[in-house]
This record gives structure tokens, C-alpha cells and sequence, in this order.
């Protein structure tokens, strides 16, 4: 009888090994095939490795959070181990504005805390208010900064601004060897001044296994121009173009 149990213990885990090797080819083949269509949205060959998701998560209230945005969510890489921590009641709403890759998603998650909007993220506002939520507990961004002008970066925070208060976290992460192309020519890209215009504590480490090395930028403190900055969020709002869907 022990020899037929652990017969059946080990057939249950080549399976269970199976079906994870297989979910991550299909996310695999899904990231490269949304890459090689649109390189500008991804910003990247192959998915966040589970270490650089990790990271992004250290410092996030993800033990005690009711409320998560995702930005840029991909074939879900972050978004699993988002699941992994979060709490029963919690929700998570990933964004995400490629329709393949929500397919490749909805096939991936079959958790009920999840939610996913194909949306963009100068939407994040009405979406968010149309869902009935007024504050946020924590943002994971997998945006690409260094492909956006200055003025869509600083919407996006704008769209963010009225959802976020001294507790809420914000995490960015961005490439090592991020170029930025500005009047025709090269220039390495680091998001750290920007962060610092609207953040008072920021944090910042770099995950070498990943594919490529990436910072990760942890957020806190209210934003320092706070009150203006949710005022004009307020306001009738305005077009940044396809943002839900650019990865670092």
C-alpha cells in the first residue's frame, strides 16, 4: 500500500508539474507573439521573472490590502504571485489593454478576487469609480515610463492621484539598460526624478535575475503637491493614448 501511495503522489506531481510547465510555454509563446506585433506596448521579449514579481511586492500591505491595482498586467507573471499573497477578501484589478493577452489570462486565473479590464489607463478613473472604489491600498506598475512623453506620465498619475492617500504604495519597475530617445539621440532613461516629484519616500533596488536585470522602484508618502494635483484629476479628463498596455 505505500509503494501504490507513493506511486500516486508522484503521477500527481509530474502532473501538477506538467500543467505548470505547459501554463508557462502558453504565457510564454502569447508575451512573444503580443512582442513581436507591437514591441513598443511590451517593451520586452519574455515575461517578469517570479523574482522581479517578488520584489515588486515587498513593501506592498499585501497581507492586510482590500484593494490592488495592476498596471500593464501582461500574461499575468506579477499578477500570480499578487494572487499568492493576497487575502480572501481582497480584489485585484489588472489592467490590461491587449486582448490577447487577457485571453491568455482568462485562461490562466480562475480566481474570484481577480479582475480583469481591457481597458486604458487614462481610464483607470471611471473604471475604478464605476466598481465602487474610492481608494486603492496599493499600484503595481509594469508601464513603460522611459517610452512615454513627460506629459503622459504625469496623467497617469494625475488618474491615479484621487484614489491614493498617505497609506497607499505605489511600485515601478523599469529596465537597467532603458534607452530613451529624445531629439534623435540615446539617452539612458531612469525614472527615479520623476517618482521623486510626487513621492516623499522612494526606495529603490535592482533584481539582476530577470530577463533583462530591472530596478524596482518603491513608492510611499502622499503626493507632494497633493491637493493640486487631485484637483486637476478631478477635472474633465484627459486623453494619454494607450497607456494600460506599455511594459517597462
Amino acid at each position: 500500500m505505500n509503494i501504490v501511495h507513493v506511486m500516486i503522489k508522484t503521477i500527481g506531481a509530474c502532473k501538477r508539474s506538467l500543467a505548470k510547465a505547459t501554463r508557462g510555454i502558453r504565457s510564454f509563446k502569447a508575451f512573444a507573439m503580443a512582442a513581436a506585433s507591437d514591441f513598443n506596448s511590451t517593451a520586452s521579449i519574455a515575461p517578469s521573472s517570479r523574482h522581479l514579481a517578488c520584489a515588486m511586492l515587498e513593501g506592498l500591505p499585501v497581507d492586510s490590502a482590500t484593494t490592488v491595482v495592476e498596471l500593464g498586467a501582461g500574461t499575468g507573471a506579477i499578477t500570480r504571485v499578487l494572487l499568492e499573497k493576497l487575502p480572501s477578501h481582497a480584489t485585484l484589478l489588472a489592467f490590461e489593454i491587449n486582448p490577447d493577452l487577457i485571453r491568455c489570462m482568462k485562461e490562466s486565473f480562475s480566481d474570484s478576487r481577480l479582475v480583469l479590464v481591457n481597458s486604458r489607463a487614462e481610464n483607470l478613473g471611471s473604471e475604478l469609480h464605476r466598481r465602487g472604489y474610492d481608494r486603492v491600498d496599493a499600484v503595481v506598475s509594469s508601464l513603460s515610463l522611459r517610452f512615454m512623453p513627460d506629459d503622459r506620465q504625469r496623467i497617469l498619475l494625475e488618474n491615479l492621484a484621487p484614489f491614493m492617500d498617505e497609506r497607499s504604495v505605489y511600485t515601478q519597475y523599469q529596465y537597467v539598460h532603458g534607452l530613451r530617445f529624445e531629439n534623435g539621440k540615446a539617452r539612458r532613461h531612469t525614472s527615479l526624478p520623476f517618482l521623486s516629484e510626487y513621492f516623499d519616500s522612494i526606495q529603490c533596488r535592482t533584481i539582476w535575475r530577470n530577463l533583462p536585470p530591472a530596478q524596482v522602484f518603491t513608492c510611499r508618502g502622499r503626493f507632494r503637491n497633493g491637493p493640486a494635483l487631485q484637483a486637476r484629476a478631478r477635472t474633465k479628463p484627459r486623453s494619454a493614448g494607450s497607456l494600460a498596455g506599455e511594459q517597462a
